[in-house]
């Protein structure tokens, strides 16, 4: 069984995470998406509120899909799943060049996980969640990003924690 894993922070999920997922559900037996804290970001989510949304979102996708948080090096993560395979998006050459490191640095430490990238649909790259979020904050409209059910989170989510900012 090919067992692969797409890992990331997922806050908050968006319509290219979820093409990725879609996509790359189809190159593996079982896709687990491993959903983890990125230090360097300040979530909007906690760890259990992303893993919860990723769950409903990816439910009606076909496929074997799990959803797994994960605090650990992905490597250590892919081997404890059984992985072979980690899958990535690529939105441009910027993530590529990230990613390109990465996965160079994820090969010393485990030699027998492979790295699969998938570029992102044309129409989803400039996606990113860092994006949506800020777009938010200031009372943009980011239906075109996400699902409603997470866009009614993150809204409601700013809303809760004052986060939004004036229009002038």
């Amino acid at each position: 069984m090919r067992i692969g894993v797409y890992p990331g922070t997922f806050d908050p999920i968006t319509l290219g995470h979820m093409d990725i997922i879609r996509r790359g559900a189809k190159l593996v037996d079982r896709l687990i998406i491993g959903v983890t804290t990125n230090i360097a970001k300040s979530p909007l989510f906690d760890d259990d509120e992303r893993i919860a949304m990723v769950r409903a979102e990816v439910a009606d996708i076909e496929g074997d899909i799990e959803v797994v948080g994960f605090n650990s090096l992905l490597m250590d993560f892919a081997d404890a799943q059984g992985a072979s395979v980690v899958v990535r998006g690529i939105r441009g050459v910027t993530d590529f060049e990230y990613e390109y490191q990465l996965t160079g640095m994820n090969r010393q430490l485990n030699a027998r996980v492979e790295t699969v990238f998938l570029m992102a649909d044309v129409s989803l790259q400039p996606i990113a969640s860092r994006l949506v979020k800020e777009i938010a904050i200031f009372g943009g409209d980011i239906h075109k990003f996400v699902t409603p059910a997470v866009e009614k989170a993150v809204v409601s989510r700013i809303a809760e924690r004052g986060l939004r900012q004036g229009t002038g």
